[in-house]
């Protein structure tokens, strides 16, 4: 499975394949289970989704870094992907852990889709 190197492109393939819908219903499925009080509206705009999912990542590591870890956990991203990131600059780290939670939601969301 081929996967999306930027937020863009994997909007862009999520739009084309009519999934984006399903990819905020698994974000939110997801946050849910991390007993993590966020819920996206299923017409967000892609920008506003990336935003508020970064935001909340940044606060996530700031304020309540048990409730982040469990979320990495409960999403299944990559401990070997988390611990390559440079977390010197915490805002670009919120960054590059958002990416990839939608990353490993969109496999998800593509598996259950063509199974």
């Amino acid at each position: 499975m081929h996967l999306p190197t930027t937020f863009n492109s994997l909007i862009e393939e999520a739009n084309k394949l009519k999934l984006y819908k399903k990819l905020v219903e698994q974000l939110n499925k997801d946050f849910l289970l991390a007993n993590i009080d966020l819920d996206f509206h299923e017409e967000i705009l892609p920008s506003s989704l990336k935003l508020l999912l970064q935001e909340t990542i940044y606060k996530l590591i700031q304020e309540k870094f048990t409730g982040y870890l469990n979320l990495l956990y409960i999403v299944d991203v990559s401990e070997k992907q988390v611990k390559e990131l440079h977390g010197e600059d915490i805002l670009k780290l919120s960054e590059d852990v958002s990416f990839l939670i939608l990353k490993r939601e969109w496999q998800k969301v593509c598996l259950r889709n063509k199974y």
